[in-house]
């Protein structure tokens, strides 16, 4: 029990400090994650960092590292209570999300990307990864937009 304590307390920290769209994005990565066929166990979150929350006329984007572990639970028999494996894997994903304005926010576009650490650190991926978050984050700007009545107005002169 001593052990779960410091675990369940960190995770509680972490969630209390998210906001509603960040919590969301940790949920769909880890249902994303989980649908992959190569992952065979649950993981549980282990940490989330380099949160960006960015609002613009747009939408709000969000990018965050999701710091995920292994457990002792497998995939297609989830248990109540599955023990998180200390020196199993731990991959880390990057996840790029563009939310609209509406009350109930859509998914505008999506990245993400899962791997061990190391993998995520590689310069050609880490470069591939900011262009994509840069692609993500200007959904919904410019060509993107609805055209909505009134937007544009035409005149025709007076016949002289």
């Amino acid at each position: 029990v001593s052990l779960w304590l410091p675990l369940a307390l960190g995770v509680a920290a972490v969630a209390a400090g998210q906001s509603p769209l960040q919590r969301r994005v940790v949920r769909d990565v880890l249902e994303y994650f989980h649908g992959r066929s190569n992952v065979h166990f649950l993981f549980k979150e282990r940490d989330v960092d380099g949160v960006i929350e960015r609002e613009d006329s747009s939408g709000t984007f969000v990018q965050l590292r999701l710091g995920l572990a292994q457990t002792t639970c497998r995939k297609r028999a989830p248990q109540r209570h599955c023990r998180v494996l200390e020196s199993r894997r731990r991959p880390t994903c990057l996840a790029c999300y563009k939310f609209d304005t509406s009350d109930v926010p859509k998914v505008l576009d999506k990245y993400h990307n899962c791997g061990p650490s190391h993998h995520l650190m590689a310069k050609e991926i880490r470069q591939r990864d900011e262009a994509e978050c840069r692609a993500v984050e200007e959904a919904g700007k410019g060509g993107d937009t609805l055209y909505l009545p009134g937007m544009f107005a035409f005149s025709r002169g007076l016949p002289a």
